[in-house]
């Protein structure tokens, strides 16, 4: 798990057999290697702690995966998006 210093976090909410997330994997590994930061994980389709998890910080803003949450900006994206908003989003 990474805290920054910052205290921001990068949150990512996926489902395991998510067809979405699947495809937004290559353009995370992407983004963590070339802009130094990670992002949390949390697959929510088979655990339940991960699945509430996902509920506090949804909030009804999406209702499903893929849900990137940053607690700094408070910025979120629901579903798949480009390499250029992703990197965007972890960077505000």
């Amino acid at each position: 798990m990474t805290n920054n210093s910052n205290g921001k976090r990068l949150l990512y909410f996926y489902g395991q057999e998510c067809e979405h997330c699947e495809r937004m994997n290559p353009l995370i590994d992407k983004l963590e290697k070339e802009n130094n930061v990670e992002l949390e994980k949390f697959e929510t389709w088979h655990d339940e702690a991960n699945a509430k998890l996902a509920e506090e910080y949804d909030q009804n803003l999406c209702g499903g995966v893929p849900f990137f949450y940053n607690t700094k900006s408070k910025e979120w994206i629901c579903g798949e998006t480009s390499y250029e908003k992703l990197k965007e989003w972890a960077l505000s």
